[in-house]
């Protein structure tokens, strides 16, 4: 089992106003996503390179006005009022997500540990060039463990979004997990092989490094 680096996850209040914090503080403008029905979410992506991990990319999600209320939590916290608060100020670190080549596999190897990434839902949207399909870990009620430390797992299917996505000139410089001094998040970490981060004490859960057009870029999470 190997766990690698997918996708950082930027929440957004909107995708326009991700858009307008993506070209003015990163020097990119990101390519077009797609909807999540069964989340009422949607996105926006930019490719990332990062040494650690292949088919990289970073994630503008926000809220779909124009979806149905998905009748669930929806992923990565963006219902909690305290997110929302935050992402009305600016875009947000909020999550990463690892990709692994058995998401079940890795699921069970966390609930041995005591850990509850939720079922693994089976999701897909649609792109000019086809349908997506993914598999990942989704707790009914959205939250994120270990303050979002913790990735969410993923598998895909046939495609990748990053295999379509032009080189955005926005690298990982570094991922750092501030849950340093926890031994359950070390195990975790452990239990399937994760690599392409840093552990620290007495930090966010997240603080990812950015190199960009506009020079460095330091993102860090709500937790």
């Amino acid at each position: 089992m190997s766990a690698r680096l997918d996708h950082l996850v930027i929440g957004c209040a909107s995708l326009e106003q991700g858009v307008a914090w993506c070209e003015a503080n990163l020097g990119v403008t990101p390519a077009a996503g797609g909807r999540h029905a069964f989340m009422g979410t949607h996105n926006r992506l930019l490719a990332l390179a990062a040494a650690a991990s292949s088919h990289a990319y970073l994630e503008l999600i926000a809220i779909d006005p124009q979806a149905p209320p998905p009748g669930r939590r929806r992923w990565f916290g963006l219902d909690e009022p305290e997110v929302q608060a935050a992402l009305a100020q600016q875009p947000r670190l909020l999550h990463w997500v690892a990709r692994v080549d058995d998401v079940a596999q890795a699921a069970a190897a966390w609930q041995r540990l005591g850990l509850d990434p939720g079922p693994v839902v089976a999701a897909e949207r649609d792109t000019p060039h086809g349908l997506l399909r993914w598999r990942l870990t989704v707790r009914d009620d959205g939250a994120l463990l270990l303050g979002g430390a913790l990735p969410t797992l993923i598998q895909w299917g046939d495609a990748h979004p990053a295999d379509r996505l032009p080189a955005s000139g926005v690298a990982l410089e570094s991922l750092v997990l501030g849950g340093g001094d926890s031994p359950v998040l070390g195990r975790a970490l452990h239990a399937v092989d994760a690599q392409g981060f840093e552990l620290r004490s007495g930090l966010p859960a997240l603080r990812a490094t950015l190199s960009t057009p506009r020079g460095e870029v330091v993102l860090t999470g709500l937790g």
